[in-house]
């Protein structure tokens, strides 16, 4: 009895020494804080895409419950509405600006690192929990994603919150907190849907093994866990099918007004598949770069690029450096990582070549690799140092048991993201927890080894092995940019290395081993600045030298200033709120894209009438005729981009052209010029910029097959696809997902808004 007390007062005292602030991770803490938050002021629009639905979603309850994109409660967009309602509080009070609405992002990047710190802290002392908190703040694709309103820095704190509450349930035994952390991954999923679910073999297989109880205990509690995921997961998604459709807004991005549909279709198997829906051809099938050069022009799936992607007269190139059509051209000074759209990583349509080593590629690494070699080689020598050599082999330590919790985590991502065809690059930040984890626990693990074996054992070297390695990557990384600074990494890397080897002892080997993890943390540390320098708060993040290169006037969404101001036609404006009468909407068009700006900028119900690219089956022609038979719609915008067949058709056969002189102006016409998508700004005249020169339309329907029309308010007709006539400019539709890539790099598609597009006046019809 006495030693139980014993025992319980030495974990009261040390639970008391754990909770006790540490000033390094207070300075780690400022330092995240920097990077996600300094230059937030000049978002601009963000990702418009989804600042439009904030503004909406302050409009009205019903609004933000559904996380409706229009004020007017028409359709959502294509995730669920979770994170954006943490948004759409901030802008409630706040009001809807750049900061604002990108605020909760940089709250949950900094409280991802200090979950970090918390979750390998316990287990592996102060050194390796700083270690792994710097690693993850100092991830390039975090401090990108931090940055913006898209929901990725929201899904990661809300899976390491999930963490800590499972760790906590095993040391305290209590169901409620393994309740608590399953819960959790619930509402997880309601963020970004079954990108969630990726962590759940780690939880299930770390608690097996950790949890100091009978298998018929854990057994019962996993059952119990179990419940509460699925009674937090399917909860909202369920009461939003079972809603009659028309007492809600349309499910955007879904083929059957169903957020279900959509969490196991678009955002589900499509994403390990590649997409199907919308436009009637597949994005990625592999992303096999035979393809791409050959068939598809580097575009992902083999589909031709879009209009307007060329940039300066150039194309773009390949992973492997090769020219790819119709992709932005790259800023880098040429090699290995000479990519698309964006600084450093490959860019909003290039997710490299399907394999095992995708996520080593030019492509992918950049963003969330430059430690994975360390952490490779950390996982290696921390099962060897943190055993337990008075138990057998297969008796693992507590250390053992929390490498494999982020091994777990690591290894299922990792091959999801080596094989699946449809992603974007900033999706990486999956990865970045499980690498900084086992990275800062590595460091520990292999110093210790470093420490206490000889010469003659392998484990000897396996601290300088790491470090060479990592350092080679890296070297690889940052020589399309800085090829002074390829030799750099080297020289130091293996400098220090054989001066750890030649001075295993004393003083001289702490200088060395600092010296040695600085050689390796510098590029990433440069790397995840540049956002910062630049101010960016794009649609597609991404970090890299090259948002350096371009002015703040032409950065993919950043430096930006007003909010969607620099996408909204003045003149187009002015005409359609002196003439929309009592209409309901301000006007309508096909997608998205266009109508964000005019949504963030007043206010107005705009109708997006397929969504995100224009292909949602979500009105039919007959609700579409009754909309302006009532008086509820006056105008309708066609930008050239895809949309409902029938609907644009019966426009152009019965309503009247408005004159271009009420609406556009020589000036707008040049200025608007790739503006209308979420995060657009002016290209700037740098040929080292990324940002393409957007092309105009010639006001006919882009090639491709749109989506088959349904019914607003009931299940969506599924009747035949229509096809649309050719577009002189561009052979082939871009999918969902690419013209979606597309905005992020500022680019325009077919005819946005002030451009070539064309003003219907729809009143005319019933007259």
């Amino acid at each position: 009895m006495a030693a139980n007390n014993q025992s319980i007062e030495n974990t009261q005292n040390y639970q008391q020494r754990r909770f006790r602030f540490d000033w390094i991770l207070g300075v780690i803490l400022v330092l995240a804080l920097f990077l996600y938050g300094w230059q937030i002021w000049k978002a601009g629009s963000a990702n418009a895409f989804y600042t439009a639905a904030i503004k909406s979603m302050t409009e009205s309850f019903h609004n933000f419950w559904y996380g409706s994109f229009d004020p007017a409660g028409y359709i959502t967009v294509d995730k669920p509405p979770v994170a954006l309602w943490f948004m759409a509080i901030s802008a409630k009070i706040f009001g809807v600006h750049g900061w604002s609405v990108v605020l909760p992002s940089v709250l949950f990047g900094v409280g991802s690192v200090y979950l970090m710190y918390r979750l390998v802290q316990p287990y592996f002392g102060k050194n390796a929990a700083r270690l792994s908190a710097l690693a993850l703040t100092l991830t390039p694709i975090v401090v990108a994603d931090s940055r913006t309103n898209n929901m990725d820095a929201t899904l990661v704190f809300f899976l390491m919150l999930a963490l800590y509450f499972l760790e906590k349930s095993i040391g305290s035994r209590k169901i409620w907190s393994l309740l608590i952390s399953f819960g959790l991954i619930g509402i997880a999923f309601n963020v970004k849907m079954l990108q969630a679910f990726m962590i759940l073999p780690a939880m299930y297989l770390f608690y097996w093994l950790a949890a100091n109880e009978t298998w018929k205990k854990k057994i019962t509690k996993l059952t119990f866990a179990t419940v509460s995921l699925l009674i937090f997961t399917l909860a909202y998604p369920i009461s939003v099918d079972m809603t009659p459709a028309s007492s809600r807004p349309y499910v955007g991005g879904s083929e059957t007004n169903s957020l279900l549909e959509l969490a196991f279709g678009y955002n589900g198997s499509e994403r390990l598949l590649g997409q199907t829906t919308g436009t009637g051809g597949t994005f990625g099938a592999g992303m096999n770069s035979k393809t791409q050069n050959k068939k598809g022009g580097g575009m992902p799936g083999g589909g031709k690029a879009p209009t307007g992607m060329k940039q300066n007269g150039k194309t773009g190139t390949s992973p492997g450096g090769k020219q790819m059509k119709g992709q932005p051209n790259g800023g880098g000074k040429g090699g290995p990582g000479k990519m698309g759209n964006g600084g450093g990583g490959g860019g909003a349509f290039n997710i490299g070549t399907a394999g095992p080593f995708r996520l080593f590629q030019s492509a992918l690494g950049p963003e969330v690799s430059w430690l994975l070699p360390f952490a490779l080689f950390g996982l290696i020598g921390g099962l060897v140092f943190f055993r337990d050599r008075r138990k057998r082999w297969f008796r693992l330590s507590t250390q053992q048991k929390q490498l494999i919790l982020w091994t777990s985590w690591l290894i299922p991502v990792y091959g999801f993201f080596s094989i699946a065809s449809f992603f974007h690059p900033y999706y990486m930040i999956m990865l970045a927890p499980p690498i900084a984890a086992l990275f800062g626990t590595g460091v520990t693990a292999l110093v210790g080894l470093f420490k206490n074996n000889l010469r003659t054992s392998w484990k000897f070297y396996l601290l300088p092995a790491a470090i060479i390695a990592t350092a080679a990557l890296q070297s690889w990384y940052v020589y399309s940019y800085y090829p002074w600074l390829t030799w750099i990494i080297l020289i130091a890397a293996i400098g220090f290395s054989i001066g750890l080897a030649i001075l295993p002892r004393g003083k001289a080997f702490q200088a060395l081993l600092v010296g040695g993890i600085l050689s390796i943390m510098a590029a990433p540390a440069w790397w995840s600045l540049t956002p910062t320098i630049a101010a960016e708060s794009a649609m597609i993040p991404t970090a890299g030298p090259s948002l350096l290169t371009s002015s703040s006037s032409g950065m993919p969404g950043g430096g930006g200033g007003g909010m969607g101001n620099d996408s909204v036609n003045t003149k187009l404006l002015n005409y359609l709120e002196k003439n929309q009468g009592n209409a309901k909407y301000l006007f309508a068009t096909s997608d998205s894209t266009t109508a964000a700006p005019y949504i963030i900028k007043t206010g107005e119900a705009v109708m997006a009438m397929g969504g995100f690219n224009g292909t949602d089956p979500a009105i039919t022609l007959s609700q579409f005729k009754k909309l302006v038979k009532n008086g509820d719609l006056k105008y309708f915008y066609y930008s050239g981009k895809s949309g409902n067949t029938k609907i644009i058709n019966w426009i152009k056969k019965h309503a009247t052209k408005v004159k271009t002189s009420l609406y556009q102006s020589s000036s707008s016409a040049g200025s608007q010029a790739g503006m209308g998508g979420p995060g657009m700004t002016s290209p700037t005249k740098s040929t080292k910029s990324r940002v393409p020169t957007a092309k105009t339309s010639n006001g006919k329907a882009p090639a491709g097959k749109g989506r088959p029309n349904g019914k607003s308010g009931s299940k969506p007709s599924m009747g035949s696809k229509s096809k649309m006539k050719p577009n002189k400019t561009t052979s082939k539709t871009p999918s969902k997902s690419t013209r979606k890539s597309s905005q992020g790099g500022s680019m325009q598609g077919p005819g946005g808004m002030g451009s070539s597009g064309v003003l219907y006046d729809l009143s005319s019809i019933y007259k």
